[in-house]
């Protein structure tokens, strides 16, 4: 014979309720079981009249369950054969090992996020101590009777150290007061996922890389996604120095284990149920790291998570992890071949492409930058299709800021004639510019032993005295490269606090190895001097950081020009490290006729034998010529007229002020005859 509270209960269910069904056919949502659950102790335990807005709401979907006698096996049935809405709860249960409270906890959490007049319903049962949330009491309340807890066991304790709140799935959120009293939800984007709705994580993101990758790329992401996929807890360390590239070989990779990748900033501070998100949307966990020499972050845990995880960094630091195996994955320049092919996707035109695969040694992030940047100059050009000026003029557009305070632009473009040099410079230069273009491939016929340790990068050092066209050479040089050159600043490089010197050295040739600029350091020695005999701390640390540079330039991808007054100033093992050194000497008077016939150009005023006599008696360098011609240019310019011999006379004087030097006294002669004959 039915109670008087169950006697009650099925005087007022609803006609439409089939008492006589087959429970065990029908899919119950977990809802049902947890509603379930609250109504027995409401309308069983409790017994009476349902009173008020909450309880007749409760009673009237506790009405369509009350037949349900074991609700502890209908929560078993219900994870076994989830309902539709439910299959994520379900697969997150199996995958976390969730105890049947924290299951029931969870949908509570969630009932309370999906329907607002179960957080009235909540609040109610709770009053006057919990609010619209559920509370650990009511866990303790509604399942110590369902479940049969014959032992007493703490129901309330279970959830608190279990894995439901361990790893996030759960938050406790004033754990402050006593366990009874403790309110719990489900985060807000871990909700949202196992409802399969869209969500944002704060500090993670979804998104789709536009870089294309060579096939070569696409063949090595399935073999490292097979590492991974049969390695628990695994990670994979990607190399790269685009970001964009490394998120698109990410994507590949995720592509291949049959899931998304979501990318995760590193200074994100709650990973609390990132883990059981990632499980149930099938999202690979992507760390991204911007990391410098020496930095050895340890790689976050995500609790409840055990698949394969991906880091992507550049080419300094390393991570570290608490549990699983690391493997390294360098991404490696596509070959000419697949350049020419990534081009020709982009830009539609073979024979550029052809060109641009030839002479530049591009990553597929930086072709994916030059060509869509190169599509712009060419549309703001009104041309249909870019050019190779459009994608030269890109390449230094896309560096604009990108070197920050490191370096700075030389964009003088510099033909041959501009540069008055002797033959056996030139002719230096000449093989040095060969070997920039040939560097891919020039172990290709060599032997072994090359082969083993060969290095794509040029590194040349030019020494001569100041003003003999070091630097006009390194323009030159960017020239007929066709690649930005970019001067060291370094007073932004060098600091004097320890480490960081090298720090700022690695960010730089990073950033100009992924580039392909020609790099620039003037006065070189301040960097790359001698080691010192250690007497204290400081030395060694000099002598430690000067370790460090010689072993960075060396395996440096691009083309780096250093200059100095003096090779004596560098270490014999820096000298060993480089490709070709340049030795600029003083021009003869050959050469300073040239270079006073090219700095002057057609106005001015200068006979043949007063030119011959400016080479012949000024000893001086061209960058000293410069500085005398812009200096009679102005004297000449503010009396509207060419230039006079004595105008560069003048400057010339200035010019030998300088260096602390008489001015030639046969100059002096052939100024005042120019000044008599003027008036």
């Amino acid at each position: 014979m039915p109670s008087p509270s169950e006697a009650t209960i099925s005087d007022q269910r609803p006609p439409s309720v089939n008492i006589g069904v087959n429970v065990e056919s029908v899919l119950l949502p977990l809802r049902s079981v947890a509603i379930g659950c609250i109504g027995h102790l409401m309308f069983v335990e409790g017994g009476g009249e349902p009173e008020g807005v909450e309880q007749n709401y409760l009673f009237h979907q506790y009405a369509t369950v009350s037949h349900i006698d074991d609700l502890s096996n209908a929560l078993q049935r219900c994870l076994a054969k989830p309902a539709k809405a439910d299959i994520k709860i379900a697969a997150l249960a199996r995958m976390l090992q969730l105890s049947e409270v924290e299951v029931i906890a969870i949908v509570l959490a969630m009932m309370a996020e999906e329907e607002p007049m179960m957080g009235r319903v909540f609040a109610h049962i709770q009053a006057p101590t919990g609010g619209s949330r559920p509370t650990l009491g009511l866990v303790e309340a509604i399942l110590n009777p369902v479940l049969g807890n014959e032992d007493g066991q703490w129901l309330a304790g279970t959830v608190v150290s279990g894995t439901a709140v361990s790893s996030g799935v759960l938050q406790i959120l004033n754990d402050q007061v006593p366990l009874p009293e403790q309110s719990f939800k489900v985060p807000t984007q871990l909700a949202l996922a196992l409802r399969g709705r869209p969500y944002v994580w704060q500090g993670a993101q979804m998104m789709d890389s536009t870089v294309r990758l060579p096939s070569s790329i696409h063949e090595q992401a399935v073999s490292h996604a097979r590492a991974v996929a049969y390695t628990p807890n695994s990670v994979l360390v990607i190399r790269a120095a685009s970001r964009q590239e490394a998120r698109a070989v990410a994507q590949q990779v995720a592509i291949e284990l049959n899931q998304e990748p979501l990318f995760i900033e590193p200074l994100v501070e709650n990973l609390k149920g990132l883990g059981a998100l990632c499980r149930i949307s099938e999202r690979l966990p992507v760390f991204e790291y911007g990391l410098s020499t020496g930095e050895q972050p340890l790689l976050p845990e995500l609790t409840g998570y055990s698949g394969p995880r991906l880091v992507l960094i550049g080419p300094d630091g390393q991570v570290n992890t608490g549990r699983g195996s690391i493997l390294q994955w360098n991404i490696a320049v596509p070959d000419r071949a697949e350049r020419q092919q990534l081009w020709r996707d982009y830009l539609d035109d073979d024979e550029l492409a052809h060109q641009l695969a030839n002479d530049h040694i591009h990553s597929a992030g930086r072709i994916n930058e030059l060509a869509q940047l190169a599509e712009r100059e060419a549309q703001l050009q009104q041309r249909q299709r870019p050019e190779l000026v459009d994608v030269r003029r890109a390449a230094w557009e896309a560096e604009a800021g990108v070197l920050g305070s490191l370096a700075q632009p030389i964009t003088a473009e510099i033909p041959d004639d501009a540069l008055i040099l002797s033959k056996l410079v030139r002719t230096e230069l000449q093989q040095l510019l060969s070997r920039c273009h040939c560097r891919e491939h020039l172990d290709k016929e060599l032997g072994v032993t090359i082969k083993a340790r060969y290095q794509q990068g040029v590194r040349c050092l030019m020494v001569g005295p100041s003003g003999t066209g070091k630097t006009l050479a390194a323009s030159w040089l960017a020239t007929h490269l066709g690649l930005p050159l970019y001067r060291v600043d370094l007073a932004s490089v060098v600091s004097k606090y320890i480490g960081e010197t090298e720090k700022n050295l690695a960010e730089l040739l990073s950033r100009a190895e992924h580039s392909e600029i020609v790099l620039l350091f003037d006065e070189a020695d301040s960097l790359f001097g001698k080691r010192t005999d250690i007497k204290d701390s400081s030395d060694r640390f000099a002598n430690s950081q000067t370790n460090y540079l010689l072993q960075r330039i060396e395996f440096y991808r691009g083309i780096v020009l250093l200059t100095s007054n003096s090779r004596d100033r560098f270490d014999s093992a820096f000298t060993r490290r480089l490709d070709k050194i340049v030795e600029f000497s003083m021009p003869s008077p050959k050469e300073r006729r040239a270079l006073w016939q090219t700095h002057l150009g057609s106005k001015h005023q200068l006979t043949t034998k007063q030119i011959n006599q400016l080479a012949v008696s000024s000893d001086l360098a061209g960058g000293h010529i410069r500085n005398a011609v812009l200096s009679a240019a102005v004297a000449a310019q503010e009396e509207k007229r060419m230039i006079a011999f004595r105008d560069l006379a003048q400057g010339l004087a200035g010019e030998y002020r300088k260096l602390g030097r008489q001015f030639p006294a046969e100059l002096k002669r052939y100024e005042q005859l120019d000044h008599q004959s003027s008036k």
